[in-house]
């Protein structure tokens, strides 16, 4: 689904550095509370099932992002939508900082996870027309900055703890300092969308009602695949970063410190491949690198999963986050640039990725709390996953 290049336009550049500030920002929003979750549950006087609890509920708005997206972004357009909704996106997190009950801190995840759906789908629209008029494509680096911008959120947020600063003041100044970069980056999008015919030739505007997704079985399909897609892709993802230090410390008896470096060579691994993968894009061709990165990554998930030593553990999740790096960023490339409604595949992706981001933790730790290692338990998951993701990815090739 790949449209022709046009030369950029004179706000390219300004748009771009827009955009990748605002993929910087999503990634630190989510970071800043994160690592404060146990100061939430103790202030609020909850249990940690209660807590897991909210924060699945709150997960569960995504779900009504994803199936308003795609309307919203007919109706209002990409700009609006995302300067909007990074507003309030910044204010949910002012929202948790303040929460004292959860009901208000439900009501505060459900915002950040309703709003970071219709931001996220904004912001990766722009990128995706943007990088699609350059010689050179720029989605993995924009998706590295989300990556960059979790690891900064995340030390901010543990130094602060340590600092003793609380709760309070560090997502309050934090929402302010980022409500200020929310208006640096409104200034500088692109004000004209961009529409998608079924042959990849820009469509008229008001031709888009004509080629609505709802209409075209074909669509509706290519639209399932999409979420199928990003599901798989997100289990792949979240599995190896989520349970890489438990890998080491259950199945080796690894320290806390030491059992931190799996989670940190896949972070590093994946962060690395989304900088260098629009290079390797430009270089070798999209799908190339597409083909080889799935078999990377399938190599490597078997060997994080199976190997018999802590050091072949490690090397194994570097190279696996290489491998996953590019493979969100294309589904997302994809998704943009699905022909008719703006938004409708973006909005079908984020539902799919929300669904396995509610289903993978609870299987994972299922088969874990069985006599299975979690090497294998992690096995079950990636390795279907994987699979599953070549076979979707070829259906909606053809």
């Amino acid at each position: 689904m790949n449209g022709p290049v046009v030369s950029p336009g004179p706000g390219d550049n300004r748009a771009l550095l827009s955009v990748a500030t605002q993929f910087f920002v999503n990634g630190l929003i989510v970071a800043s509370f994160v690592p404060r979750l146990p100061e939430i549950r103790d202030r609020i006087d909850i249990s940690t099932g209660t807590l897991g609890a909210l924060l699945a509920l709150g997960s569960i708005a995504g779900l009504g992002g994803s199936a308003s997206v795609g309307r919203l972004i007919e109706r209002f357009g990409t700009r609006l939508v995302l300067i909007a909704g990074a507003i309030v996106l910044v204010g949910s997190l002012a929202m948790i900082g303040l929460a004292t009950t959860p009901w208000l801190l439900l009501l505060g995840l459900a915002t950040l996870s309703w709003m970071d759906v219709l931001v996220d789908s904004a912001m990766n629209l722009q990128g995706s027309w943007i990088s699609g008029r350059r010689s050179v494509p720029v989605m993995n680096r924009l998706h590295g900055l989300w990556s960059l911008g979790t690891v900064v959120g995340g030390v901010v947020a543990s130094r602060a703890a340590a600092a003793g600063v609380s709760l309070q003041t560090h997502l309050l100044v934090a929402a302010g300092l980022l409500l200020l970069v929310v208006v640096f980056v409104g200034r500088g999008l692109l004000t004209v969308d961009e529409h998608v015919g079924d042959d990849g030739s820009d469509l008229d505007p008001e031709r888009v009602a004509a080629t609505s997704t709802s209409r075209r079985p074909g669509k509706r399909a290519l639209l399932v695949l999409l979420g199928l897609a990003s599901g798989c892709s997100i289990a792949m993802e979240m599995t190896s970063s989520d349970w890489a230090a438990f890998r080491l410390s259950d199945d080796f008896g690894a320290t806390a410190g030491a059992a931190g470096l799996a989670y940190v060579a896949f972070t590093v691994g994946m962060t690395s491949g989304r900088f260098g993968g629009d290079w390797a894009v430009g270089r070798f061709g999209a799908q190339r690198v597409f083909d080889v990165a799935i078999a990377v990554t399938v190599v490597a998930l078997v060997v994080a999963s199976f190997a018999p030593a802590e050091w072949m553990v490690i090397v194994a999740y570097v190279v696996a986050g290489l491998g996953v790096a590019t493979q969100f960023p294309k589904i997302y490339d994809d998704a943009a640039k699905f022909p008719g409604r703006p938004g409708a595949g973006l909005g079908a992706l984020t539902a799919g990725s929300r669904i396995a981001l509610l289903v993978t933790p609870a299987v994972v730790g299922g088969l874990a709390a069985t006599s299975l290692s979690v090497g294998a338990a992690t096995a079950f998951v990636t390795i279907p996953a994987a699979a599953i993701f070549v076979v979707v990815s070829r259906a909606a090739a053809r």
